[in-house]
């Protein structure tokens, strides 16, 4: 162990506060990057939209739109090829450089992912902007943790406070900013990571708030609160939407698998989706881009039941085609929006069938909105809070919890990874390897739950993984550097140096030691 790392052990509360200032910065850089990249890409969807109702379907505008989609096909390929790192959402690719087996050249991928991103969802691909803004964020607490010199010990706080600033920023909810890093990226709640990922949430929402006003992602205003009777209509809509959920994981891969064993050229692959949207943008342009305005006219117009279910499959289909092409853009945005038809469908087949009243419309689209988002990612936490801070209310977490429950319980019946870990899984399956450094340590944290084996323990009676140093015992403030006849209880932080090339095998060594221990009757 350096002295320098010894030091930051010694003063952890100084670390605390050194991180959360950090993350304070790290909030600022990100929420103004992230608001350039929402207006470049409202300036391109504007675009967009300007040049459909302009083009008439005569031979000569016809090929100019082909060779401009066929030109923005090129381009991303480029963009790509240079660094495969940045296609798809960025999501799976942040939690590889956290787990270790993926190192980010933070500053090419921070201008690829932007200039990228405004292409393919500007263009009308069916991604959404969330994704590339979790990547962006990343790449700014990385870059900023290398420009100041931290150490391979904070990088990850960093990196993590990154990833939360630009969820925030990306859809003005700071909260689930920072439960998405808890739940999805760390999967630990370490006191130093909260307190900089909040910062960092807090002031990427300041930045974005400054520009975009107060006002929540969706407009669905006065929600009425459902009545408890309705409540067993949220378990079917549950259950469907898990169900369907599920499917669209299983989907989204084979479409992925699909498009490796095409043997075309890649740019032909992207000029694909790209031109099916210049034909959707006549016919269907509500299916282009993320679909944030098709979730506002959900509350706004009218609807009919052929047109919702015409809409759903065609989002559903040109989303897997989207995103298998392997450009940058993410998939929290276009399942939202598969969620939001779906619930408005079930809305109003219950109406017509059990005569529910009308006047609840617009709880079961948000409400399938947490569903489809938690059926997908296995984030049930994160779903409820990002559509309560979306929708701008608060009064329905309780029918958002219920409903997502049930829809994580369905999902697992088709035994369907979370979709960013399956995303995770196929990046590492493929040739794209971390850049080779010198060995360097890495600290890692875990909490001892009541009734795990370690706990109540001294240190000496605990078997410790090989290459594992134990060296900080966090006990409320109290920092303890571990002795052989130290005893671990129940919500101690423990903290153990181990060597970054072993740190994804002896993390999960260390937490399954940390972990409650589920005793099965005999």
């Amino acid at each position: 162990m350096t002295a320098r790392t010894f030091h930051h052990l010694l003063h952890w509360r100084d670390f605390k506060l050194k991180v959360f200032s950090e993350g304070i910065i790290i909030g600022l850089f990100s929420g103004f990057i992230i608001v350039a990249f929402r207006y470049c890409l409202e300036r391109a969807e504007l675009l967009r939209e300007s040049i459909y109702h302009s083009v008439n379907m005569y031979t000569f505008e016809i090929i100019i739109l082909i060779i401009g989609l066929g030109l923005i096909a090129f381009i991303l390929n480029l963009i790509v090829k240079n660094e495969p790192l940045v296609s798809g959402s960025g999501i799976p690719q942040v939690k590889g450089v956290l787990t270790g087996h993926l190192k980010m050249k933070w500053a090419k991928i921070l201008v690829f992912k932007f200039i990228g991103g405004i292409l393919a969802i500007g263009a009308g691909l069916s991604l959404g902007r969330e994704g590339p803004s979790v990547q962006i964020g990343a790449t700014v607490g990385q870059g900023i943790s290398q420009l100041l010199g931290r150490l391979k010990i904070e990088e990850k706080f960093l990196i993590t406070s990154g990833a939360s600033a630009g969820l925030a920023a990306a859809f003005n909810a700071p909260l689930a900013g920072v439960i998405f890093a808890m739940e999805e990226l760390n999967k630990n709640f370490s006191p130093a990571i909260l307190m900089s990922t909040v910062a960092a949430s807090l002031s990427a929402d300041f930045i974005t708030k400054l520009f975009y006003g107060s006002t929540s992602a969706f407009n669905f205003p006065e929600l009425p609160i459902l009545p408890v009777n309705c409540y067993i209509y949220l378990i079917g809509l549950g259950l469907i939407i898990g169900i369907l959920g599920g499917f669209f994981n299983l989907s989204l891969i084979k479409t992925l698998e699909l498009k490796d064993s095409i043997p075309l050229p890649n740019t032909l692959i992207i000029a694909i989706p790209l031109l099916l949207a210049g034909l959707l943008g006549h016919f269907l342009p509500q299916v282009l881009g993320g679909g944030n305005h098709l979730i506002d006219s959900l509350n706004q117009n009218y609807f009919p039941i052929s047109l919702l279910i015409l809409l759903v499959l065609v989002k559903f289909f040109f989303t897997l085609l989207s995103y298998g092409a392997g450009v940058p853009g993410g998939i929290f945005l276009p399942i939202l929006v598969i969620g939001a038809l779906t619930g408005n469908i079930y809305n109003d087949l219950i109406v017509k069938i059990f005569h529910v009243s009308p006047y609840y419309s617009n709880n079961f689209i948000i409400f399938a909105m947490a569903a489809y988002f938690t059926a997908v990612v296995k984030a049930p936490i994160t779903g409820s809070i990002l559509i309560t801070e979306m929708t701008g209310s608060f009064s329905h977490l309780w029918g958002l919890i219920t409903v997502s429950t049930v829809a994580y319980l369905a999902s697992d019946l088709l035994k369907t990874k979370p979709i960013y870990e399956a995303l995770y899984d196929r990046i590492l399956r493929k040739n794209i390897k971390p850049i080779n450094e010198k060995e360097t340590m890495i600290l890692i944290e875990t909490v001892v739950c009541l009734g795990s084996e370690i706990s109540d323990k001294s240190v000496k009676q605990v078997v410790w993984p090989r290459h594992c140093l134990l060296v900080n015992i966090k006990r409320g403030d109290l920092d303890i550097i571990p002795q052989g006849d130290t005893v671990i209880y129940a919500g101690d932080h423990i903290f153990a140096l181990v060597n970054e090339k072993r740190v994804v095998g002896i993390e999960r060594s260390l937490c399954s030691l940390a972990e409650e221990l589920n005793y099965m009757p005999e």
